[in-house]
């Protein structure tokens, strides 16, 4: 009997011994596409300073999976000289104290025009769909040359560094993103990352303010109980094929969605820029792209994400006669356009390049009149959905479809680690 429980015992042991060296990885739990700052010649105002010094810039993102280990990626993008950051942080919730973040061992870092850099992985126990806030002080002059302009989160900007400060004081407030550029977690083997690539419907331009209700946040939702991330790659005013208030999808596919680490999927939304903005107070000289230079911008991303071993799921391009009505952009909206995207729509769905699709303008449009998006969905501005729509939106996508096996042999449910994955041991910097 002793000898039993001597194996018995030594049995136990080597188990827990073999789940402690489980390897782990890291996975995209969050993300906000870098933008440049644009200049006066866009309709909308950028909604931050030409510059900080000596200010903390404090920001709320919510996760989607959690992990014991966090790390976050800041982002000097589109900057012209050094990003100088003299302190940053993060706090599991408003109200809980900082924990300071290094970056090789250091308080400060500093990040080259055109690089990002990632933080040393810091023991953070965090749950899914959980929030952090992250903190960073600028003590030098920084023009701001790169931020998220549509963050649907308020921020706030401090004077001196409030880094460390849980309640910041004389803080004044914008909703656009500045430096954070993603947050990864700690995960187990077989978590992965759905990137979800898009304009201002992906980015949430009419969700309700401070309440996650992107559609992407109601994904993240249904997803996280399967161990699946769902990060946000979308910039409003995006386009495909050309740059809009940000750089054009084929641009900035490999950063935004192939580098991730832990991609294994990503679903593609994106285009009705393309089709609207020429003619419009945007692009008022710009020819409107053909559906031949539609369709070969898609098969551009498929091919790059089959390349990678990343399964590619495209989604149709929603209603919107009547769009944006009593603004700059109310010509936004034309019957030529609309049969341009329906001829798109029905390309996706017989004999695009995608994996699978999902039918987004099916489950938004009013029956009774399918060039419009049904009332129930509309924010009312007849081209974005409110959250109701964004609700639905998610609720469209087929799961076993989006994780599925396809014809070019990603299967979420059984996938090696794509190239995108990255290892806990190789964690410092881009």
């Amino acid at each position: 009997m002793k000898r039993l429980s001597l194996l018995a015992f030594a049995l136990v042991s080597i188990a827990a011994t073999a789940d402690a060296a489980a390897p782990s990885h890291w996975v995209a739990s969050w993300q906000a596409s870098p933008q440049p700052v644009w200049g006066p010649d866009v309709l909308f105002p950028t909604l931050v300073p030409a510059q900080l010094q000596d200010q903390t810039f404090r920001q709320t993102a919510r996760l989607s999976l959690g992990g014991p280990h966090i790390r976050v990626r800041l982002s000097n993008a589109y900057g012209a000289q050094p990003l100088q950051i003299g302190a940053a942080s993060v706090s599991v919730h408003a109200g809980s104290p900082p924990q300071a973040l290094r970056f090789n061992g250091r308080r400060r870092v500093r990040i080259a025009p055109g690089q990002q850099r990632l933080s040393d992985p810091l023991p953070l126990p965090t749950h899914d769909l959980q929030q952090l806030q992250i903190s960073a002080y600028l003590p030098g002059p920084t023009p701001l040359q790169t931020f998220h302009w549509e963050g649907r989160q308020t921020s706030w900007i401090a004077p001196g560094d409030q880094s460390q400060v849980i309640a910041l004081r004389d803080a004044r407030p914008t909703t656009a993103r500045l430096l954070l550029a993603g947050i990864d977690v700690e995960a187990p083997p077989s978590a992965r990352s759905v990137v979800v690539i898009g304009d201002s419907i992906t980015d949430g331009a009419t969700a309700s303010l401070d309440q996650d209700q992107r559609w992407t946040d109601h994904l993240a939702a249904r997803l996280a109980p399967r161990g699946m991330a769902v990060v946000n790659a979308g910039i409003s005013g995006g386009r495909l094929l050309r740059d809009g208030m940000g750089e054009a999808a084929l641009t900035r596919f490999q950063r935004d969605v192939l580098d991730q680490p832990g991609v294994a999927s990503v679903i593609v939304l994106i285009g009705i820029n393309d089709i609207s903005w020429p003619g419009t107070a945007f692009a008022r000289e710009q020819p409107r792209p053909t559906l031949a230079e539609l369709q070969a911008g898609y098969r551009a991303l498929a091919e790059q994400a089959h390349r990678r071993g990343v399964r590619i799921v495209g989604a149709t391009l929603p209603a919107f006669a009547g769009a944006l009505p009593g603004t700059p952009l109310d010509d936004y909206y034309q019957p030529d356009k609309d049969a341009l995207r329906r001829q798109l729509n029905a390309w996706l769905r017989s004999d695009g390049p995608f994996d699978a699709v999902i039918d987004l303008d099916a489950a938004l449009r009013d029956p009774a009149d399918p060039s419009r998006m049904a009332a129930a969905y509309d924010s009312g501005d007849h081209l974005h959905p409110g959250d109701a729509g964004n609700q639905a939106m998610a609720e469209a996508v087929d799961l076993e479809v989006l994780l599925g096996p396809s014809t070019h042999g990603v299967d979420l449910r059984d996938a090696p680690e794509s190239a995108g994955v990255g290892s806990l041991g190789a964690s410092q910097g881009i």
